[in-house]
């Protein structure tokens, strides 16, 4: 498989229907050996601390998908970092700590300067 570009999700929507979207898409670039990683941005940080099931969870699992919380872990399984905007965890009233081992913060100053060429994708 040729060499891919990058891949840089900015999340900035609090509905876990758009989480699971950049999961999905995150992880199936992943999956090509390539980078991926998701920076969630103001009150979309909140969904990283949430642990109850995600209101489609139930459907995604009768079609035999994965639910939220499984898409989360196979996707930074397969390396996807999860960046959580410093303002954001400020904003929803978290610590970094709350949010999961699998979650780094950062600003978005560190992350446009890391882009490189990366693909640039905002959900």
């Amino acid at each position: 498989m040729p060499d891919m570009r990058g891949l840089t999700i900015i999340l900035t929507s609090d509905d876990p229907e758009r989480l699971f979207s950049a999961l999905s898409i995150a992880a199936a670039h992943a999956a090509t050996g390539a980078g991926a990683r998701i920076f969630l941005e103001g009150r979309s940080v909140a969904l990283l601390a949430e642990r109850s099931p995600a209101p489609r969870d139930a459907d995604r699992h009768a079609c035999g998908l994965p639910t939220l919380a499984e898409i989360r872990t196979e996707s930074t399984h397969l390396g996807v970092r999860l960046i959580a905007c410093q303002g954001g965890i400020a904003l929803s009233g978290l610590e970094i700590g709350q949010l999961g081992p699998d979650v780094e913060a950062g600003g978005l100053v560190g992350l446009m300067t890391s882009l490189g060429d990366d693909r640039l994708v905002t959900l």
